[in-house]
């Protein structure tokens, strides 16, 4: 096929859209559903609607290819796991009773069955549910949601293309399940796996599928030998058999490095590329390996996890060089739009100027749509979109928000004594001793208590001027009284606020300082239900005034224990906020950093002596590929001492992080200096609390006891036993007790019974500690 002619056969394409619907009605029918309030069956029928309305969407947008499969009730990767029949034994019965109760069981556990570890997809903050599989692990083919869905498309009278998570990454992304040796392998399951796959294949060609995509984005991480070995050896298989649909395997979030040559020799129809992230380096990579001749390359060259309207001109002189590399070329998202909002046109709050620089899911499929048509038909049949396009970009570099003189003078003059605290950890450690007098084994919380229904109405009613700002702040006293008094009467040794007046960790900060722009319904899937409104760091950051001060010293009038303050880390406000993409994030880092040092000097001046600096996102902003970690690290942990250097010796510093794997970054949790760290620990049965025991951490550290993703109440012997073995680890002076996460999402029942047997299973430790 000529260039001319591949650019005449290009097409549209997404590989996966948001999938709550404009009002989040998908959230509010599940969570209808465990509450008993909405039957399967309704269920059922709006998850229907929602999928057919999203494919009709992007059809008329011009979309030539919809995709199918990626729709998901709770998580893509647990979808996978019941499609492969790898059914934990202890949800088993569940699911075979009913699959749907079984299949969120598995998601969520129940009072008596522990769910599966959740955990970051990749670097984004998307959770997926970690596979558990064995030696003895037997799987089975179940192919019914992918034909489903598919069937349901094509009765629409739409091109479709299944989309499944991909063998090899769906190994490489397992663990070992609960009493399997650490050391168990679940690639070594791969020749076992792929039958099933090849099942599916058969059951979606079948089912009318000419198309079928596999993710593999495991592979665009540094891979071993015998990683790569299996990528082909799979890829040869399934290339291989005869009753299959055409096979487009797909990586996106970087480049795929030394598995580009892997999949480029496999018999597999087509691939699709990040062209977003090291762009030059995958064109110089494909060039190297001979292109894609009579073969498929979908390029996503459309940012699909930012929110930043792309330039069109690049892209399209990437997509013009890329036409001489393969058979077809077809335009796409970098990955899946999951990662973005919905719609910018619903943000009516956002000033005209700066909605012109925003592109959500919807303005993407239709950059990709123009796209598409220019490569397909030639520059003149998008001449208006160029012009378009070409102001809305000049608008931004022109902008005033994006260029603060003050903000940028300040951040050039840091130095790295600014970064360093007065004294040796040591030295701090013996002055915080002495001023908090905590016991053996302190008590604490990660901060958020639950936020209520009376909470969330409240919010509203100020938002809608049915309260005024009066109204509302009474029932935020109220609501810290009754936090601060619970946790005394439980026996807490360092309380919380509680932060009732805070709408979620990233968007109450991003609200108060200048260059961040907050969304009304830019909500983006976290986990599961939980969906997150990341604001938009558009602009140089700066503090224009105090932001948690003045509910902290409130709430510490209330008790003579230590409040802690509570603030979310620079690291964090980046990796949960749409970034800048016109500067490095090490820049944006200083300047977010320098913000937050102020306040974090104002809670101690107001006579706060514990202040906690979440860092949730340092591991999952971790660039994937191992060579890109040195320069990462080194500006992150700087920015978090930046934070929090200002501080006097004997004021404590404490940290958080969550869902994430810790071992490949417990040099940089040392490198962070927090006085103590606290971290995710109950559904990897303290695995966390072993690697910092192996690095020689030694700060203080608490690995949490209560998962807090789950409805269940653990009890307080549960609580002990996973105390007792974090004390294999970390010396009793030095070990915490704490959840593993904020509060904020469960209901008051549980959480009072699950502190309350938390804060026993410590007083039960502590005296078997005097005891012995």
């Amino acid at each position: 096929m000529t260039a001319k002619s591949a650019a005449a056969a290009a097409r549209a394409t997404v590989y996966g859209y948001p999938r709550q619907g404009q009002g989040r009605e998908l959230k509010k029918a599940i969570e209808g559903y465990w509450k008993g309030r909405v039957d399967a069956d309704a269920l059922r029928a709006i998850a229907t609607e929602l999928r057919r309305t999203t494919w009709r969407q992007l059809a008329e947008a011009g979309i030539h290819e919809v995709p199918t499969g990626d729709f998901s009730y709770y998580d893509h990767v647990l979808d996978t796991s019941v499609m492969v029949g790898a059914i934990p034994e202890r949800h088993r019965a569940a699911v075979e009773a009913d699959a749907l109760d079984g299949y969120f069981a598995m998601a969520r556990g129940t009072q008596d069955t522990a769910p599966l570890e959740m955990t970051k997809w990749f670097d984004t903050n998307y959770h997926y549910l970690v596979p558990e599989l064995s030696p003895d692990t037997v799987f089975t083919a179940d192919s019914t949601k992918q034909v489903a869905e598919l069937g349901q498309a094509l009765a629409l009278g739409l091109t479709a293309r299944p989309v499944l998570v991909g063998p090899v990454t769906y190994l490489l992304l397992a663990k070992p399940a609960p009493g399997v040796a650490a050391d168990f392998d679940p690639l070594t399951l791969l020749d076992r796996l792929l039958p099933v796959y090849a099942q599916v294949l058969a059951d979606l060609r079948t089912a009318g599928a000419e198309w079928v995509q596999l993710d593999e984005p495991a592979l665009v991480q540094d891979r071993t030998p015998a990683e790569l070995n299996a990528a082909a050896r799979a890829y040869r298989d399934l290339g291989g058999l005869t009753d299959r649909p055409k096979l487009l395997v797909a990586s996106y979030f970087d480049r795929l490095g030394d598995a580009l040559p892997v999949l480029a020799k496999a018999p597999v129809e087509g691939l699709a590329l990040d062209f977003t992230e090291a762009a030059a380096t995958t064109l110089d990579a494909l060039a190297a390996v001979g292109g894609l001749p009579g073969r498929r390359l979908v390029a996503g060259v459309v940012n699909g996890r930012n929110i930043w309207v792309n330039d069109l001109e690049k892209s399209l002189a990437t997509l013009g060089t890329l036409l001489g590399l393969a058979g077809r070329v077809d335009v796409a998202a970098s990955c899946s739009l999951l990662h973005v909002p919905l719609d910018a046109t619903a943000e009516r709050d956002i000033e005209p100027q700066i909605q012109r620089w925003l592109a959500f899911a919807r303005q993407k499929t239709t950059e990709i749509v123009t796209l598409a048509k220019g490569l397909g038909g030639g520059t003149d049949t998008i001449a208006a979109e160029l012009a378009a396009n070409r102001a809305d970009l000049a608008s931004r570099t022109g902008s005033a928000l994006t260029h603060d003189p003050a903000v940028r003078a300040r951040t050039a003059a840091v130095t790295a004594t600014d970064a360093r605290r007065s004294q040796p950890y040591p030295e701090r450690a013996a002055a915080q001793r002495a001023h908090l007098r905590l016991p053996l084994l302190p008590t604490t919380t990660i901060g958020s208590f639950p936020q209520t229904t009376e909470l969330r109405t409240a919010r509203a009613d100020l938002r809608a001027g049915r309260i005024d700002s009066a109204g509302y702040e009474e029932r935020i006293r109220a609501e810290i009284g009754e936090v601060i008094s619970f946790q005394e009467k439980t026996g807490v040794d360092v309380l919380v606020h509680g932060e009732a007046e805070r709408n979620d960790m990233v968007q109450y900060f991003a609200e108060q300082l200048t260059g961040y722009l907050a969304t009304r319904h830019g909500w983006v899937q976290s986990y599961g239900t939980r969906y997150v409104r990341p604001p938009i760091l558009a602009g140089d950051i700066s503090r224009p005034d105090a932001m948690t001060v003045r509910w902290t010293t409130y709430a510490q009038s209330l008790t003579t224990k230590p409040v802690k303050g509570m603030l979310t880390g620079p690291v964090t406000m980046l990796a949960w906020s749409f970034v800048r993409d016109d500067q490095p994030l090490a820049d944006t880092a200083r300047q977010v950093a320098l913000a937050l040092r102020e306040e974090v000097n104002d809670l101690e001046a107001a006579g706060t002596s514990v202040i906690q600096v979440d860092e949730p996102a340092l591991r999952e902003t971790l660039p994937l590929r191992a060579c890109d970690h040195p320069e990462y690290l080194a500006w992150a942990t700087e920015a978090f001492r930046l934070t929090t250097a200002g501080v006097r010796p004997d004021t404590q510093i404490h940290t958080h992080m969550c869902y994430a794997e810790f071992g490949d970054i417990v040099q940089a949790i040392d490198d962070l200096d927090a006085d103590v760290i606290s971290l995710e620990a109950a559904r990897s049965h303290m695995q966390v609390a072993r690697e910092l025991a192996g690095h020689g951490y030694p700060r203080e550290a608490g690995p949490g006891v209560y998962d807090i993703h789950s409805p269940r109440v653990p009890g307080a012997d549960e609580a002990a036993a996973l105390l007792r073995k974090g004390l294999e680890a970390i010396p009793a002076e030095r070990l915490w007790v704490n959840p593993d996460c904020g509060l904020k999402t469960r209901a008051w029942p549980e959480t009072r019974a699950s502190l309350e047997n938390l804060v026993t299973a410590a007083r039960t430790v502590r005296a078997e500690l005097s005891a012995s």
